[in-house]
């Protein structure tokens, strides 16, 4: 099995109008944001229902989704202190 592309990814959590947990450096190749009560479920389900949005290349938000590194990041975003 070959490595997926590699790329940069900014995590974005919604918690209110003008309250987002952000994770990632700007400028990244992939630009994932979601709701803070979407960001506690498995990502790739949330990205199928249209709850979790992407802008960016789709090969490194496949990669990230598949790794589990979009899992880990958006919850660690949505349960912050």
């Amino acid at each position: 099995m070959t490595a997926g592309p590699a790329g940069t990814v900014q995590y974005r959590v919604v918690h209110g109008r003008a309250d987002v947990a952000v994770d990632g450096p700007e400028g990244a190749d992939v630009v994932v944001t979601c709701a803070a009560q979407d960001a506690l479920g498995d990502p790739t389900v949330a990205y199928m229902q249209g709850r979790l949005k992407a802008v960016g290349h789709t090969g490194v938000l496949f990669s990230v989704l598949a790794s589990g590194e979009a899992a880990e990041r958006l919850s660690r975003l949505a349960s912050r202190p």
